[in-house]
């Protein structure tokens, strides 16, 4: 799935780790992701954190959707920070899925991300 993602390529974002209900993923925040205050869009780290769910919950041969995501910035992100997402599995039932994403910066946290998920088709 992360192959065919074009919005998560472009910006670089690559797998470390990718399996049944988690992934770790990498992104190295660039000059074009600044905004106004000099620091990082939140925008970026909200889709790195994203992709990183994505990544987790779609399962080979599923098509898995968002239902609700949310996410709290703790640290700002500056230019040149290589962030790490780190998404696990907390609870499946049905066709719906509770994931949690922590956005990393070394060892230092920068963002947590909730992620409800959707099953439209195994």
């Amino acid at each position: 799935m992360l192959a065919a993602d074009k919005a998560s390529t472009a910006l670089g974002i690559t797998p470390v780790e990718l399996r049944d209900g988690y992934a770790l993923l990498r992104m190295k925040v660039a000059e074009n992701m600044i905004n106004g205050h000099g620091i990082a869009h939140g925008g970026y780290v909200f889709l790195l954190a994203d992709t990183a769910f994505a990544c987790a919950c779609n399962r080979a041969g599923s098509v898995t959707v968002a239902a609700t995501a949310e996410i709290d910035f703790i640290k700002p992100v500056q230019e040149g920070d290589e962030l790490v997402a780190e998404a696990v599995e907390r609870t499946r039932f049905g066709r719906s899925g509770i994931y949690d994403i922590t956005v990393r910066r070394g060892t230092e946290i920068v963002a947590e991300f909730r992620g409800r998920s959707r099953t439209l088709r195994a």
